[in-house]
């Protein structure tokens, strides 16, 4: 999966000189936390709900509300927008944007064909791409164990459901509590829980949970 698949376009962008407020407006009026800062169609920087309030000030101030209004006038994108764009392209796997934004502790990334904007990942595509990969939105038998780390042992576990008749709704694997070891997760529909819990039990080391 790459991250043209899975990107929110069209991109709802701000300006450079759009006063605070209005960002803060327009954020709310799109429903979006963060945008790319563009000026003459290039992106220069980017801005979240974040920095916007950051930039605003505190509902306990002394100010009376024209001279915070005036104020805010005065604040505009430019001077709270991070300069510092991390971006990717289209055709970056999904994994590797999720990997730039984990590292960098950030919620979104603009993504570029060439020098134009064209879409932004965010954390909650990735939120919903986990909710698929981990079929949170369809019914079966969900199952947490632990395997041994070698070769063939998800073959066995497939291999027991299919000969049972059932059918894998979402399947996913992940670090054991050491390199000897995998963690999976799976959800199977078309069996009852009694017979997905004697298969997997004659296959994993441990079984967590079968719900």
């Amino acid at each position: 999966m790459l991250v043209g698949e899975r990107m929110s376009h069209p991109v709802i962008s701000v300006t450079p000189e759009m006063p605070v407020h209005d960002a803060l407006a327009l954020f709310k009026k799109e429903h979006i936390r963060r945008a790319p800062v563009m000026k003459n169609s290039k992106l220069i920087g980017i801005i979240s709900q974040t920095d916007l309030l950051n930039a605003s000030p505190s509902p306990v101030s002394s100010l009376s509300i024209w001279e915070m209004n005036y104020l805010l006038s005065k604040v505009m994108v430019k001077h709270v927008m991070s300069k510092k764009v991390l971006t990717v392209t289209e055709d970056t796997p999904i994994e590797e944007a999720a990997r730039i934004m984990a590292d960098n502790k950030i919620g979104g990334l603009p993504v570029l064909r060439g020098s134009k904007v064209v879409g932004i990942i965010t954390e909650t595509d990735l939120f919903k791409i986990f909710l698929e990969l981990m079929g949170a939105r369809d019914k079966g038998i969900r199952v947490t164990a632990l395997l041994k780390n070698r070769p063939g042992e998800l073959a066995k576990i497939t291999k027991a459901i299919a000969e049972l008749g059932g059918n894998f709704i979402a399947f996913g694997q992940f670090a054991g509590e050491d390199p000897t070891t995998r963690l999976i997760t799976f959800k199977v529909a078309g069996l009852k829980k009694a017979e997905v819990k004697d298969a997997v039990w004659k296959i994993a080391e441990e079984v967590w949970d079968i719900r």
